[in-house]
Order: structure tokens, then sequence, then C-alpha cells
């Protein structure tokens, strides 16, 4: 999946001119916590977050000192020449930085011009609904071999019960190097009979485990 597939082009921007209190009054309009810092051509220089904005105006101050902060400009405050995505970028790869990083926000620029932002809150939703975790269903955890076709060996047990498989993770298993973990969600509120089947079939099911039950 490619950034422009997910990324928002509505972009609320400043100039490095502006003051915090614009900043922060723009913020709390949009509801949102990262604000790039564009010059005239759109150019990405700089963006604000909340953080910036908390650690740049106390919680108790004088007017004076409170005038003076609000009329500071945002390029006094600002992260320069921030980290930047573009929109041909892969969310996946993008999601590595994020974590790498820990950032929270990504200005997208094309052609040197700020086209788009992407924050950790669009990747969230994006996994929620590529894994299809806010849909009705179970999930299931079954360690494998690490070999090629075992994918279509597990598959087969939802085929022959007839189960529809919203989506399928792949994850190391720590246990053990030769193995994987496949982490399973299916479109069906009671995966006992599933379990059996696979258990059937020779697969270690790691969840649901209940107890007292054989399943």
């Amino acid at each position: 999946m490619l950034v422009e597939e997910i990324m928002t082009t509505d972009v609320a921007t400043l100039s490095p001119n502006h003051t915090v209190a614009e900043a922060r009054d723009l913020m709390r309009t949009k509801k949102i916590r990262h604000l790039p810092i564009v010059t005239e051509e759109r150019e990405v220089v700089g963006i604000v977050t909340d953080r910036d904005l908390k650690e740049a105006i106390p919680s108790t101050l004088s007017n004076e000192t409170d005038q003076r902060i609000n009329d500071t400009h945002v390029s006094e405050i600002m992260t320069k020449n921030p980290m930047i995505g573009h929109p041909m970028d892969v969310v996946e790869e993008l999601a590595v930085i994020f974590y790498e990083n820990q950032i929270g926000s990504l200005p997208i620029v094309s052609n040197n011009k700020l086209v788009g932002i992407i924050t950790e809150t669009d990747l969230l939703y994006k996994y929620i609904e590529l894994t299809g975790a806010h849909q009705p269903g179970s999930q299931i955890e079954v360690r494998v071999p690490d070999v090629p076709g075992i994918l279509f060996e597990v598959s087969k047990v939802f085929y022959e019960h007839k189960i529809n498989v919203v989506s399928v993770l792949v994850y190391p298993d720590k246990l053990y190097t030769t193995k994987k973990i496949l982490v399973i969600r299916i479109k069906t509120m009671n995966p006992l009979p599933v379990i059996q089947g696979l258990k059937t079939a020779g697969f270690d099911v790691l969840w649901p485990n209940v107890p007292g039950i054989d399943l």
C-alpha cells in the first residue's frame, strides 16, 4: 500500500513568521497535534507539535511573559528540516521509520512541495482496517513450520470448514527459529470446530487456549 492512499491531503499549515499563539489556536480549532511549517512555495521548513507548544507555554505565566511567548515566531520553537515522506513510499516502510525514530507524523512532499501528511493515528486506523479487528469474528494463533506452502496447508482447514478468513499476519516465533506464528482472524464467533480441525491436521494452536476443554 502506498502513502498516497491513506495520507491527509487537506493539511493545515503556517509560515515561519506566524506566532505561537496562532499555532496554538489553529491546532485547537482543527483538533490536530502536528502542524507543518512551510514557505510561500509550500516547501516544508519545519514542524510544530502539541508537545512543542506545551514546552514553549508553561502552565503558569505572568501576563507580560505570556504575551511575549504568544508573540514568538513558530520558527523559534519548530523542529527544523523534519523527516519527510513521498506519496509513492510504501506504508509498511514508513511505519518502520515511525517506530525507529519515535515520531508522530511525517509531512509528505512531492517536487519539494507539501502535498499531504501522515500520522501515527493514520497508521493505526489502517492497521485496524487491514486486520479486520473492528469486525465481528474470532482470532486464532497457530505455530507452523517456516517452510514454503505451509500457509496453503493451513488455509485448507478453513476451506473445509467453510470459514472466511478476514486477515492473516505472520510473526517470527521467539522460541523456535524454524517456525512462524500465524495470527488468523476469521469471520465466525464460534472458532471451536475449526480449531479442532487445525489440531487434527497436526497444527499447534496457541490461541485460544481453553483450560479443561480438549479442542
